[in-house]
């Protein structure tokens, strides 16, 4: 038989029995409408913490402590970075452009009966600039009134539309901890980045965070973040800033640094590892569907050949070879998978996009996953489909025509 001619059959059979054939197909339909959906919503989580992370700077440095060890034994974290360190960062590191020591903490914000407990970051002046803060309203503090410790803050747009409505904040006076601070400015908004919200927060000058609020005797920092000069080679200025400060905390040779330095291309590289994971699961996921969906195409073509024996043995008998009754039952187990898995692709893309308009949740369809559901559907088809096909051509036909 030809192939058009085993296709059209094929078809026949299918549209006479087109309630069987919806039941077959909707295991593949939900299959590879979950699996484009799951990917597109893993692809935008992807998209959208790389293009937040990016938007930190690509020339960002980040020094934070790390394990200290005595004797070959490791303790754990130690809060063992000094200002003095940081200090020692900008004027003893070539390509190093600004440093802004960090301390960070949570505090409960008050003004008048309006309660906000968000982040706290006591730091220098270079801070804005090296982590790209804007400022929407009022202004930043200034090095004088860090060298004060100055009551003063600077507040996330989300922490002042907590406390103040839509009402302008600067000038304003807020309790911090019960200490009076007040408001010199509000950044411009920044967007949640998943781990933090840089919208939810103050920040004040790192002196009077340690020596008012945080409560810290000793200068010791969180974090140093530095910012290189532009076409800087990163890995020179890690490598330097390494030496310096296992000099300055006189490391042995042989020993761990007691801290670690990270660039963005290192949290990029982490957060890119931890969505593609994130992403395969979902896929892998949803992809337990589209078995089960070809488990019911098997099942339906299994009960199709038993109905239509008579069928197989009246064309056996006029001249229909094994090769053309397998063709034709693989034919319509493919055609019934095609058909699922081309209305579950746009199942699936309409459902990414309702999610991503509808929803906090950013959604990327990309092309590779659409042909990858449908690769995966057809294969389905054909794996499924193979059985009842070969059962169908392996029949007597002598027998099948006296099937009843």
């Amino acid at each position: 038989m030809l192939f058009w001619t085993i296709l059209k059959t094929a078809l026949k059979a299918l549209t006479a029995h087109k309630l069987r054939a919806f039941l077959a197909m909707l295991g593949i339909i939900i299959g590879v409408g979950a699996v484009i959906s799951m990917l597109a919503i893993g692809a935008g989580a992807r998209q959208s913490i790389l293009a937040r992370v990016t938007a930190m700077g690509t020339d960002l440095l980040v020094v934070r402590p790390g394990q200290s060890g005595f004797g070959g034994v490791m303790s754990g974290t130690q809060v063992n970075l000094t200002l003095e360190d940081a200090r020692a960062l900008l004027n003893g590191v070539p390509g190093i452009r600004l440093v802004a020591p960090v301390v960070r903490g949570r505090a409960q914000y008050k003004y008048y009966n309006r309660n906000s407990n968000a982040t706290l970051i006591g730091t220098s002046i270079t801070y804005f600039p090296i982590r790209g803060f804007e400022i929407e309203r009022g202004r930043a503090f200034t090095e004088t009134e860090v060298e004060r410790a100055a009551r003063v803050a600077v507040l996330g747009p989300t922490t002042a539309q907590d406390l103040f409505g839509e009402a302008d904040p600067v000038g304003e006076t807020i309790k911090l901890k019960g200490v009076n601070f007040r408001v010199i400015g509000v950044m411009k908004a920044k967007g949640d980045q998943g781990w933090f919200n840089p919208d939810d927060q103050a920040i004040i000058p790192y002196t009077t965070a340690m020596k008012q609020i945080l409560g810290r005797t000793r200068a010791n920092l969180d974090e140093v973040d530095l910012q290189a000069e532009e076409g800087q080679d990163l890995e020179a200025i890690i490598e330097a800033a390494t030496a310096l400060l296992r000099r300055r905390h006189r490391i042995p040779p042989g020993m761990p640094e007691d801290f670690n330095i990270r660039n963005q291309a290192d949290i990029i590289e982490s957060f890119t590892a931890m969505s593609r994971t994130l992403t395969i699961l979902l896929g892998s996921i949803a992809s337990i569907s589209l078995l089960v969906g070809g488990i019911g195409i098997m099942n339906i073509m299994l009960v199709s050949v038993t109905e239509r024996t008579r069928e197989i043995g009246i064309r056996k008998a006029i001249g229909a070879r094994d090769r053309d009754i397998l063709q034709q039952f693989l034919i319509e187990a493919v055609v019934m998978s095609g058909v699922g898995g081309l209305l579950g692709a746009a199942i699936g893309v309409g459902t990414a996009r309702l999610i991503g308009r509808f929803t906090d949740f950013n959604t990327c369809v990309e092309t590779f996953s659409v042909v990858l559901a449908l690769s995966f559907s057809a294969t389905v088809g054909i794996f499924f489909g193979f059985y009842p096909a070969w059962r169908a051509a392996r029949l007597n036909p002598i027998e099948a025509l006296r099937y009843e």
